[in-house]
């Protein structure tokens, strides 16, 4: 890069936002990276500062608050910040059937991977237009694809990621901007600890898991080539592929089993 570039990333701290950011440390992005601990802030812009001598400017916001999106893209402009990439990589989930889970974290976790998404989207690519360059990122998920029981409000969450993300890549196609999706199936992040998701049958085989560093490249380096999406790991290609062929209905049952919690009693008996 004839001149240093920013990269805004959103949920960085830890998983494959933090795997992200390493890459763009690496590659001489000057970073801005965004969560809601100050010390998890503090403890990764010092990683990454350490590691790669990189500049890096650290903001807390809780993007489950409806204003904190607008805050950020102000702040960001007041301290005189043009972020040339644009990385929605924040989002959680709430595992267990939909009437018995807490509506109110259901609604908390739609404002944070959607409508927090949604606001910065339109914030910075606004500006990436008007300069005629830019590129953004949106962690999507294979859980994007397929219907999904014992997780419906997420895996919904990600279907609008997926759709929105498509829709603004073709608005935007012949002005200088990419848009770019990441789809990851099961990873081995902090998320299925936040989801209260350890119970699933979906995460028992930790060597099943996905290495975020992995995740993360694939990502990067389909933005970089300004592909429209990238499905990461053969194994999720080979699921997404298939879910293709089969009804929308059977695919919801195949993950309902998938993703059912694992017969405590019937383990013990084993054991």
């Amino acid at each position: 890069m004839d001149m240093q570039q920013t990269v805004l990333i959103t949920g960085a701290t830890s998983g494959i936002g933090l795997e992200l950011a390493k890459l763009f440390a690496a590659d001489g992005y000057r970073l801005v990276i965004v969560a809601r601990d100050v010390m998890d802030l503090a403890a990764t812009a010092s990683l990454l500062r350490d590691t790669y001598s990189a500049s890096v400017e650290v903001f807390a916001k809780d993007l489950f608050d409806p204003e904190s999106g607008f805050e950020l893209y102000r702040d960001l402009k007041e301290s005189g910040i043009i972020v040339d990439v644009l990385v929605n990589n924040a989002g959680q989930g709430q595992y267990g059937l939909f009437i018995d889970t807490d509506i109110r974290r259901q609604l908390d976790i739609i404002q944070l991977n959607i409508s927090s998404l949604v606001v910065l989207t339109h914030l910075f690519l606004k500006d990436m237009v008007a300069a005629g360059s830019g590129k953004i990122l949106n962690l999507s998920s294979i859980a994007s694809k397929a219907p999904g029981p014992w997780q419906a409000v997420y895996h919904g969450t990600k279907a609008f990621v997926q759709s929105f993300t498509e829709a603004i890549r073709s608005e935007v196609k012949d002005t200088g901007i990419t848009v770019t999706a990441l789809l990851p199936g099961v990873t081995d992040t902090d998320f299925f600890n936040k989801a209260d998701m350890t119970r699933s049958k979906a995460v028992q085989d930790k060597d099943d898991m996905a290495d975020p560093a992995e995740v993360a490249k694939d990502g990067y380096d389909a933005l970089m080539r300004g592909d429209d999406k990238v499905i990461s790991g053969f194994k999720n290609k080979v699921q997404v592929a298939l879910n293709n062929l089969i009804p929308d209905q059977n695919a919801a049952d195949q993950m309902k089993d998938f993703q059912e919690p694992v017969d405590e009693d019937k383990d013990s008996i084993q054991d």
